[in-house]
């Protein structure tokens, strides 16, 4: 008796071990099935093949980070109907379970800033809604560095210091009647020392990350674009003339750069569209 009930119990382990590797098999056809229908934009069969994916394996990460990533892409940034706004809710949950169980994932991590900065610059966000969204963008992307640095994230982080400072200097000039291409430093002490106690920080921080990124690939031409810009912006707030002359020159030359590296990156292309091997453009 007790070698037929210790048969039994190895029949119903290995009947367990079974059923268990058809699940790992069944989710991972699901997985497959849900990618293909997202290709051809078939997102409800996308989604329910995700769902039968975790179902199947519940610890698995991968198809909650696609089923998350099926809402977003139907999901609208600046559209405010009931529908939009509960593929945006489905996907930043998504998202978010991804990180409960994986902190480190990259793509929940890029995506969730990429979304936070579409509902910033997208719609008629009011200005507080726009900054909370930008303050948030930008914590993503700095957990998303902290994992590992990368130069599309320090180049947002720029970017997102620069939307959120810009609109305060270009009131500056509009208040002492400058325009946007006179040069400067902006008129009035005052009000430069005002700019530069309440956004200098944020301006060395933006330019020191889009520097990051350019030591992390020098062909980086926006990030060379967005340090031009920087550059100028702070070089408003200062005092010395000459200073603020040395600056411009600067400036100028990350200009220059960013411009001969596109007419570099653009020759590397057509060279390989029209099959030529050797590339000397590099």
């Amino acid at each position: 008796m007790r070698r037929l009930r210790f048969a039994a119990a190895v029949l119903a382990g290995a009947m367990a071990i079974v059923g268990t590797g058809c699940d790992y098999l069944k989710a991972r056809d699901h997985l497959n099935k849900g990618v293909a229908a997202m290709k051809t934009a078939k997102y409800k069969d996308a989604t329910e093949h995700f769902k039968q994916a975790m179902a199947m394996d519940p610890n698995w990460d991968v198809p909650k980070l696609y089923l998350a990533t099926a809402y977003m892409q139907q999901w609208i940034p600046g559209a405010e109907s009931p529908e939009n706004k509960e593929l945006a809710d489905q996907a930043r949950a998504g998202f978010l379970n991804v990180l409960k169980t994986s902190p480190s994932d990259k793509m929940a991590l890029e995506y969730l800033a990429s979304m936070a900065y579409s509902e910033a610059t997208n719609g008629t966000p009011s200005s507080e809604e726009r900054l909370k969204k930008l303050d948030e963008s930008a914590d993503w992307h700095t957990k998303r560095v902290a994992v590992e640095p990368n130069a599309s994230s320090l180049y947002s982080l720029g970017v997102i210091s620069y939307a959120k400072l810009v609109g305060d200097f270009q009131e500056a000039r509009k208040t002492l009647k400058m325009r946007a291409d006179d040069p400067g430093p902006l008129k009035d002490p005052k009000l430069r020392k005002e700019l530069l106690d309440k956004h200098g920080a944020e301006l060395d921080t933006a330019m020191a990350n889009l520097k990051h990124a350019l030591e992390i690939d020098p062909e980086y031409d926006n990030a060379m674009v967005y340090l031009n810009i920087l550059i100028r912006t702070k070089a408003d707030t200062l005092d010395d003339k000459a200073e603020y002359d040395k600056q411009i020159a600067e400036a100028e030359n990350w200009l220059a750069k960013s411009l001969e590296t596109k007419k570099i990156k653009a020759a590397r292309l057509a060279k390989k569209a029209t099959g030529i091997v050797n590339d000397t453009a590099k």
